[in-house]
């Protein structure tokens, strides 16, 4: 079971520059075909774009994960939004990525014992300190591991 005394605790902040080469390419391997990602100078990231921020976080990100105590034969990703503001940041930016834990709690499963919640927010924040997009992230830990 997820660890409650998790709530409020932080990662590292860590930057992530956000590239038009690399926009093109999500934009394509999400086989988006919307010119403004493919064709314009400073493009506007895709809206799930910020998924490839866990390949920018630094190695002790993960003791995040480690002080939440959770059993990832038993992790399912629950849900994911994205929000953005003032809109989605463009090619040419460098944000600052920061993850904390919003909440842990627990609900009655129907066939696998009590499921546990943790609910995560990564604020990514531009030169300025701005926000300027927010990622909110939901795992959720079964009661029982796979048969």
């Amino acid at each position: 079971m997820a660890n409650k005394q998790a709530v409020g605790m932080q990662g590292p902040a860590f930057d992530m520059a956000v590239e038009r080469g690399k926009v093109r390419e999500f934009a394509r391997a999400t086989k988006s075909e919307h010119a403004d990602y493919l064709d314009d100078p400073q493009p506007p990231i895709p809206p799930t774009f910020l998924t490839t921020s866990t390949f920018w976080q630094p190695p002790e990100a993960a003791a995040l994960w480690r002080e939440l105590d959770i059993d990832v034969r038993r992790l399912l990703h629950g849900e994911q939004e994205y929000v953005f503001p003032k809109g989605p940041p463009r090619a040419g930016a460098t944000l600052t990525a920061k993850t904390r834990v919003e909440s842990v709690f627990e609900k009655e499963g129907k066939r696998g014992g009590t499921m546990t919640f943790v609910v995560t927010v990564t604020d990514f924040t531009d030169e300025r300190g701005d926000v300027v997009a927010q990622a909110r992230s939901t795992a959720i830990e079964t009661g029982r591991p796979p048969a």
